[in-house]
């Protein structure tokens, strides 16, 4: 029996706790300025190949179970996380400084997404079941050829700093693998590391009750780089999900790269989120676009991948009007404690590089203080944020940069020449049709979600969301690390050509258990 409650500083190897050989770190309170008591030791290479053939080992037996027995285990790992309680909720504030109901809220959204990828298990379209019937008598003929999806083998999954649960250890680059039918290698994090033990050992419960091998999962622990590298590197991992800065994903995209089998690495990394105030919406509504621009800049100080870090409107009155509002609306806005000292330290220099930018001039700045953050907005010209590269670049926190255009052709043109981003905002009215109808085309090409008259911050865990984007805020942009069609970067095709129906898989077969399948190019539901 795994004890999923008290705290030992172990890794998780195929399930079993191992003690690190390496050295030892203690996860930081942010809130209470501390050390807290437990040690945590860093694995080595042996305990982390140990890992990855467990794994590699498990591959087979995991991907063979149905689809039902996945989704029950699926289920099984949400059921775990909630039974451990309150002292899953502490933990996480004590690693964090996070508010209960933002703990609370955000454990609730990782076993929804463990349930969402249980329901589509059961729904049956992820196998995209395609059959092409056999044409004997066509000259020359066609055979019989149906395909369906399989995972793609081990995943190493990266646990993120600033949602240590829906992005990290069972988060939903886990339950997206898991639903693939892929064992799972995590690497925790080092700022979270309690709450990643108690998460994985509810992993490795589950894993447990359901009768599983136990390579299905591992949880690596320590901190530097060498034990990610040394994991991406290794030759049982077949693809990488990690959500975090765009240093640290293109490091491990070039350790993937240089393997003697290149692995895909699907990188969240960085992004701003443009927000756009269009001038029919900024003139009628200018007070209003800014209290709900400052809620969101300053959501879970600033903390999100996507925080409305870039403004861009029209320059004149009416977006005089808006950044008052918002001045006004951030003013009262103390320091708030941030998730590390590392992280706070980054935006505060940030910041600072921001104001020192030439044609860059301070709306709103509130006094920061060591290991917090607090509200800063700034104000630059359309042509000043062309010649500046450095102004189009992330600052983790709740800082935003207003740029003035002195048209719609320059408007046009900063968008042409924003990097690839996860989201883009229109705020418009139905005057605005117009100028929103030329800026969709160029906001497709850069972005993968386009919000209409709402804020980029809150992600959610549907069908239809797509929570990626052009480089740099993902290294693929054809992928979604949340939804449903986040399993696709785990899975691949397999075409089968006139295998005896005995010989098929299950849901290949002539009375196939699938819900969905395309034959000869038509898609029907059973």
């Amino acid at each position: 029996m795994i004890d999923t409650s008290v705290l030992t500083g172990e890794a998780l190897i195929a399930g079993q706790p191992v003690k690190g050989t390496g050295a030892s770190l203690r996860a930081w309170d942010p809130a209470a300025g501390k050390l807290l008591e437990t040690e945590f030791f860093a694995v080595d290479n042996q305990q982390i190949d140990a890992a990855c053939r467990a794994a590699e080992a498990a591959f087979d037996t995991f991907r063979s179970i149905s689809d039902e027995q996945r989704a029950v285990f699926l289920e099984t790992v949400g059921e775990q996380i909630v039974a451990l309680g309150d002292t899953l909720v502490e933990r996480v504030m004590a690693e964090t400084g996070l508010p209960r109901a933002r703990v609370e809220g955000e454990r609730g959204r990782t076993v929804g997404q463990l349930k969402l990828f249980a329901n589509l298990l059961r729904e049956g379209s992820w196998n995209d079941v395609r059959i092409d019937a056999a044409l004997p008598d066509r000259a020359p003929p066609r055979p019989d050829l149906r395909l369906r999806m399989i995972g793609l083998g081990p995943v190493a999954v990266f646990s993120a700093s600033n949602f240590p649960l829906a992005f990290s250890v069972a988060g939903g680059d886990t339950a997206s693998a898991f639903a693939a039918g892929c064992p799972v290698v995590l690497r925790g994090h080092f700022a979270h590391p309690g709450t990643s033990e108690l998460v994985g050992r509810a992993v490795a419960r589950a894993v447990e009750i359901c009768g599983l091998p136990g390579g299905v999962f591992s949880l690596l622990t320590g901190a530097g780089n060498a034990i990610g590298q040394e994991l991406v590197r290794h030759p049982a991992i077949k693809a990488v999900g990690f959500t975090g800065s765009r240093g640290g994903g293109m490091a491990l995209m070039a350790v993937a790269a240089a393997r003697p089998v290149p692995i895909p690495v699907y990188a969240e990394m960085s992004s701003i989120n443009p927000v756009f105030l269009l001038p029919a919406a900024l003139a009628n509504r200018a007070e209003e676009i800014a209290a709900g621009f400052a809620g969101s800049l300053t959501l879970g100080v600033g903390q999100m991948c996507t925080n409305p870090g870039l403004v861009l409107a029209l320059a004149g009155p009416e977006l005089d009007r808006f950044t008052t509002a918002a001045s006004q609306a951030l003013a009262g806005g103390a320091a708030v404690t941030m998730l590390s000292p590392g992280i706070a330290g980054n935006f505060q220099r940030g910041v600072a590089q921001l104001k020192d930018q030439p044609n860059v001039s301070t709306v709103a700045l509130a006094p920061q203080e060591e290991g917090k953050g607090a509200p800063a907005l700034f104000v630059t010209t359309g042509a000043a944020f062309l010649a500046q590269h450095a102004l189009g670049e992330e600052i983790f926190g709740p800082a935003s940069l207003v740029v003035a255009c002195k048209d719609l052709a320059e408007l046009l043109l900063v968008t042409e020449n924003l990097e690839g981003q996860l989201t883009a905002t229109l705020q418009l009215d139905d005057a605005d049709l117009d100028a929103a109808r030329a800026l969709l085309p160029v906001l497709e090409r850069k972005v993968g979600r386009i919000l209409a008259n709402g804020f980029p911050t809150g992600v959610e865990v549907a069908s239809a969301m797509v929570h990626g984007g052009p480089f740099p805020s993902t290294s693929d942009g054809r992928s979604t690390s949340v939804g449903t069609g986040a399993i696709v970067r785990f899975l691949r095709p397999v075409s089968y050509q006139n295998l005896p129906q005995a010989l098929l898989p299950e849901v290949l077969r002539d009375n196939g258990a699938e819900a969905w399948r395309r034959r000869d190019g038509e898609l029907t539901r059973k």
